[in-house]
């Protein structure tokens, strides 16, 4: 299955209501630098610039559902603290909180990361792991099966609301309405999910689990399918880091997914991420072919953000679309395909590079220069001018290649993430439309005058003129052709 083929399903995919169960926790960050070593100890002096709260544990699997576009149910515990009324105000704000308690015995768990430049230099836990007591177990479990769900997910990070007793209620609760019960494993004994459709841990946990090391897909298949007989689960996903995920199933053969991941900078709520996605994937009724390869990619996404941070479903499909060459480009006049893209782009935090060109006969001076135009900023938008418009601008024998030719030819080059055409004699109107915060032309325009740098530089944005290379030009080429 291409990636391209997943683009329909993850856009048809209804808003399942996922049931959420387990240990809900607020991560608190704080962001500062940190440029020198203390002297009272070895270790560095971070100096605060920002404080912010995030939710952690379970509630990042309902930030998770809510962008993924499913309706998140919460059931857990929380303290009747400071922390506590942070983290349900977030939660509220995203899911109905009707099933999660409130607790006066225990403090919400809280997860305090020190953050310099981007890194994680000391985490900090508040928390008392106690178990639930009967009353409340009582509780959680009622409000479970009162409520409307299509799927569960329980978040299992050993914090105490998880107890066998729980765990069997759960399991027991989603077979009568036969749906799927995913889980995210703490402990190492997968035996406590037996009844689970199924239970994702990493290789580490993995192994823990097995009791040996697990180097290679031989070993994942051999021990990883005992695991999951003698815990009595459907199905056993390995996830592996930046080797993929590893799915052993009752009713096929086990799947290998390669890694979908970017450049990894937080590992973070990966796994929040994973179980998520495959929720609303299975909700969905989709096989599971597709949904570990939707969680897969998910998971690509959210190790190249920092911090714990959720992954919507507009920007899997802006990721997916980028990987499959054809969707990079905007139909001709499609102004609401090409807004969406760039909103697609831009809740990645991207930096927006935007440059411009006929492409006609694509050769070496344009790959270097697109290559060096995309190295301004962390997306290249590249508008391209229309047949008439080039016949314009060229003379009536251009273009030699139809517009289609001229998008798919650039679409296909790595550093190029979209593919905008423009009918206009110049990309003045698509400027404006687009806002880069980097203008990329040839330096051959430094004395002509760059369209659209006012507009650009007015909003604080750059102007930046690259090198061409020399001797390469489709006017250049055509010539040498017709000579011989």
């Amino acid at each position: 299955m291409h990636d391209r083929e997943l683009i329909p399903l993850l856009r048809e995919l209804p808003s399942s209501r996922i049931a959420v169960v387990g240990d809900f926790m607020l991560d608190h960050y704080v962001w500062g630098d940190a440029t020198r070593v203390s002297p009272e100890a070895p270790v560095p002096v971070v100096r605060t610039r920002e404080e912010n709260y995030r939710l952690g544990g379970a509630g990042n699997v309902v930030a998770n559902l809510k962008e993924l576009g499913a309706q998140a149910l919460c059931f857990g515990v929380c303290g009747q603290d400071v922390p506590g009324e942070e983290m349900s105000s977030r939660l509220v704000a995203l899911s109905d909180c009707s099933g999660l308690l409130k607790s006066e015995t225990r403090p919400t768990t809280q997860k305090i990361r020190v953050m310099a430049r981007s890194q994680q230099v000391l985490r900090v836990d508040r928390e008392d792991p106690i178990s639930l007591s009967e009353q409340e177990e009582a509780k959680l479990v009622s409000a479970l099966q009162e409520a409307e769900w299509d799927a569960v997910i329980l978040s299992d990070y050993g914090k105490g609301v998880l107890s066998p007793a729980v765990l069997a209620a759960v399991f027991s609760e989603a077979k009568k309405r036969d749906a799927p019960s995913l889980v995210d494993p703490k402990h190492r004994d997968l035996g406590r999910y037996r009844g689970a459709t199924v239970v994702t841990p990493n290789r580490a946990e993995t192994e823990a689990a097995a009791g040996c090391s697990l180097p290679d897909t031989d070993s994942l298949a051999s021990e990883g399918e005992s695991l999951r007989v003698e815990a009595g689960l459907e199905s056993l996903l390995i996830t592996l880091g930046d080797e993929g995920m590893f799915l052993l199933t009752e009713s096929q053969e086990p799947i290998h997914l390669s890694t979908a991941a970017r450049q990894v900078f937080d590992v973070t709520g990966a796994g929040d991420t994973v179980i998520s996605m495959l929720a609303v994937s299975l909700a969905g009724g989709l096989d599971w072919q597709a949904s570990i390869r939707l969680a897969n990619s998910a998971a690509g996404l959210a190790v190249s953000k920092v911090g714990t941070t959720a992954v919507g479903r507009e920007e899997l499909l802006h990721h997916l679309s980028a990987s499959t060459p054809a969707h990079k480009i905007v139909p001709e006049g499609d102004e609401h395909a090409f807004q969406s893209s760039l909103a697609s782009l831009r809740r990645e935090g991207m930096k927006l590079v935007f440059t411009n060109g006929c492409f006609d006969i694509l050769h070496a001076g344009h790959v270097r220069y697109l290559q060096e135009a995309r190295r301004m900023g962390d997306a290249l938008v590249v508008g391209i001018n229309s047949d008439a418009s080039v016949r314009c601008l060229k003379g009536e024998e251009r273009p030699f290649n139809k517009l289609d030719d001229r998008c798919e030819v650039l679409a296909a080059i790595e550093c190029v993430d979209l593919v905008v055409p423009f009918s206009e004699d110049t990309p003045e109107e698509l400027i404006r439309n687009t806002c880069p915060d980097v203008l990329v032309k040839g330096a051959d325009w430094k004395d002509k005058g760059v369209v659209g740098a006012d507009f650009v530089e007015a909003r604080g944005g750059e102007v930046v003129l690259v090198d061409i290379l020399p001797g390469r030009s489709t006017t250049g080429l055509a010539d040498k052709i017709r000579k011989k």
